[in-house]
């Protein structure tokens, strides 16, 4: 379904006639895969749809507990605490948002389509276009929102004297990471349509959620998926990679000049912490979303090649949920470095009420032992003890 199913020419019909779908949609497997109508395969039966159905569930699941609940939290803190606003944050929520998206609206009923109800969609072409929409969108931000994440890193590591982006700019932003997901994406809502198709084993009819592109349109389906692939994976994935790779070199292979004083070191500590995290981030979309574009690839552009496996579209639907499974990564990825970063402060902050509780704590033994002395060599002194700093001392005629 939605972009799982994305204008797969496998079950393409013409969109104009309708009562005809199911002829055009065993017709077109035939020409298009050179599979005869009485061999068209019933992915719904054997063991390893039962076995995928199993991880789709798994993987749906966490994906619904780990990005709806860590990046709710996430939204929560940011919306609490002012302080944790800066751009970096603000790009991070963002692709939260997108997470929420996907795990809060369109999980549930991907779990009752592929687990529940094995590949059948009962409601309705509106709610089928919408989830399609939403899930498409949500992955071209979460791509934009990684891409203008690894470039606010170089622009900050490695052009640390150029002033950082002002707030409008940074609005300007964060609105193109959505609006141009936003417009690329009408097609998957466009194109979209419930197609009907047989239950071999009980004689019975399911109902296929999917974009559907018309025969007649096949070079537009081609050039617009290339333009998206290129556009939100190549490009952004290659752009990514440099941007790292210059701020490990600027972390790691180069020497800071001059003495390094511990508020340096623990500074560079903490970005070195964030650029692993952001490394680990950038490979885990690579292997997660490599596999599916790979796979669509092959599908849509040498079809022949897999469609004699009776297997290959419950394949598609395991590399499609390890493809989704990258938003539940980068929770855990971007939470892990948050609360390591949370701890090291609040154990700092410990550490100086601790050391100011005993210089308090010595003050006040010393104004107890002092406080009958107040004329000293013609000069009056007023000890004023502050629990908190050190002991003020007021000379005065």
């Amino acid at each position: 379904m939605g972009e799982s199913d994305n204008s797969s020419f496998a079950t393409k019909c013409v969109a104009k006639d309708r009562v005809n779908c199911l002829d055009s949609y065993m017709a077109t497997y035939d020409l298009d895969y050179g599979v005869p109508l009485e061999e068209i395969p019933d992915t719904t039966q054997g063991r390893a749809f039962f076995v995928s159905t199993i991880v789709i569930a798994v993987v749906l699941v966490c994906i619904i507990l780990v990005c709806g609940v860590g990046n709710c939290l996430f939204i929560a803190s940011l919306a609490r605490y002012k302080k944790l606003r800066n751009l970096t944050n603000l790009l991070i929520a963002n692709l939260a948002v997108s997470d929420i998206l996907v795990a809060v609206v369109c999980c549930p009923f991907l779990l009752d389509y592929y687990v529940v109800k094995q590949l059948s969609w009962d409601y309705g072409l509106v709610l089928c276009a919408s989830i399609n929409y939403l899930r498409t969108v949500s992955l071209y931000v979460s791509t934009n929102a990684l891409l203008a994440i690894a470039v606010d890193r170089y622009m900050v590591i490695v052009h640390p004297l150029k002033p950082r982006m002002k707030y409008h700019t940074a609005c300007y932003l964060i609105l193109g990471v959505w609006i141009i997901p936003i417009i690329i994406s009408i097609p998957s809502a466009y194109f979209v349509s419930e197609t009907t198709y047989p239950h071999f084993s009980n004689k019975s009819h399911k109902t296929f959620c999917a974009q559907i592109w018309p025969v007649d349109h096949q070079f537009y389906y081609r050039s617009y998926f290339l333009f998206i692939f290129s556009l939100e994976f190549a490009v952004p994935v290659a752009v990514m990679a440099l941007c790292y790779a210059r701020i490990s070199r600027e972390l790691w292979f180069k020497t800071v000049p001059g003495f390094q004083t511990e508020q340096i070191r623990k500074r560079l500590r903490g970005r070195r912490r964030t650029v692993v995290a952001l490394l680990l981030v950038l490979a885990a979309y690579v292997l997660c979303w490599a596999p599916y574009y790979g796979f669509t690839l092959v599908r849509d552009f040498l079809p022949t090649l897999i469609s004699r496996d009776r297997n290959s579209l419950v394949a598609f639907y395991i590399i499609e949920c390890i493809a989704m499974s990258n938003g539940v990564i980068n929770t855990l990825c971007f939470v892990s470095v948050r609360i390591d970063g949370n701890c090291t402060r609040m154990m700092t902050r410990l550490r100086w009420k601790s050391v100011r509780f005993v210089m308090g704590k010595t003050a006040d033994d010393h104004i107890s032992s002092l406080r009958t002395t107040e004329d000293v060599e013609c000069t009056r002194l007023r000890w004023r003890p502050d629990p908190q700093t050190i002991i003020f001392v007021e000379r005065f005629e």
